[in-house]
């Protein structure tokens, strides 16, 4: 299978490439990257050299370029992970979350459909359900109760690609999934930011109370439902995809003060952001039922390679803080 990927420098985007690539499922990955603040091509320096892979530089909403990457590489399929998907910044700042989430996604579907694509997956999250009351968890048919900017320019985008579907038949597959972590992660997220925190001995920020339940996928297992989802799901469906672990975000941090050996007084209570959600819950049951896919790794065995990832790779933590990574680009790219 041949691939267009977008949005694959960056955490989920970048570890797909490199595990479709490592288990030999794909004969071709291009990945199409605008290279924003979180896009980083660092993410791909072991497969850099592959003969299957190839790296393209630029816009999801650019209609030219996506029309000419569809017709001179031909893939049998699109995996669209591309999006502005950092909520605090999309409350501070709108205007981008709309236009690569919403207009890139048309782009996407309308240069697909004049292609004739075999297959588009639109990688989506479970924020769109908003928050849930426990015990219920959302499956695909539960309502969309978008909270932030981000969370309805996700919505919005899936409801633009299922409608493709519909009316014109094209064959768009959705998948919702829940909180990833694992190494590579930006550090402005929950996890990747407490255990650089943690290990440099910083504060951790705590919102309010600290309550907030998540619902926690290791990022190889999300990338696993991906393509449990491309090869076998039908089109025109909804997948969740969730990693079956849920604990409030205090007892995640505590977990990493443990796991990084320092103590709780480096927690420090901070106001909530606006219009956050109390608990994101969702079930893959649908995902298990058609694919056979289910979550491998346990969140503290997760956890532990996480922490030792960022452990090893403090370099790469600062360079991504400074922007250095970007000279990686610059060095790397910037003749080819």
């Amino acid at each position: 299978m041949k691939l267009l990927v977008t949005g694959g420098a960056g955490f989920i985007g970048s570890a797909f490439v490199r595990t479709s690539l490592a288990l030999n499922t794909v004969t071709r990955i291009v990945n199409l990257d605008k290279l924003t603040y979180a896009g980083n091509l660092e993410n791909l320096a072991s497969i850099d050299q592959d003969a299957r892979y190839r790296f393209v530089q630029g816009d999801i909403t650019d209609a030219a370029l996506v029309e000419s990457l569809l017709a001179e590489e031909k893939p049998d399929a699109i995996v669209h992970f591309a999006a502005e998907s950092h909520v605090d910044r999309s409350i501070h700042a709108p205007a981008p979350v709309f236009e690569t989430n919403l207009r890139g996604t048309f782009v996407l579907l309308e240069a697909a459909r004049a292609a004739k694509l075999g297959r588009l997956v639109h990688v989506s999250t479970d924020e769109v359900y908003g928050s849930i009351d426990a015990p219920h968890e959302a499956d695909e048919k539960y309502p969309l109760i978008a909270s932030s900017p981000y969370s309805a320019a996700k919505a919005g985008s899936d409801l633009l690609a299922l409608s493709y579907f519909t009316t014109y038949k094209m064959p768009v597959l959705v998948t919702r999934a829940s909180n990833n972590y694992g190494p590579y992660q930006f550090p402005e997220k929950l996890i990747p930011l407490m255990i650089s925190n943690a290990l440099e001995g910083r504060d951790l920020p705590i919102y309010g109370d600290g309550m907030q339940v998540r619902d926690w996928l290791y990022v190889d297992d999300h990338c696993a439902g991906i393509r449990a989802v491309l090869e076998q799901g039908r089109a025109g469906e909804v997948y969740n995809i969730g990693g079956d672990r849920s604990l409030p975000n205090l007892e995640v941090v505590r977990r990493i003060l443990r796991a990084t050996g320092q103590p709780e007084t480096l927690m420090k209570t901070v106001a909530d952001r606006p219009g956050h959600d109390r608990r994101y819950a969702l079930t893959s049951e649908k995902l298990e039922r058609e694919t056979g896919w289910s979550p491998k790794m346990d969140f503290d065995r997760g956890l532990a390679l996480t922490v030792d990832w960022y452990r090893e790779n403090r370099g790469w933590v600062e360079r991504v803080r400074s922007g250095e990574y970007r000279r990686f680009y610059e060095e790397n790219y910037g003749g080819r």
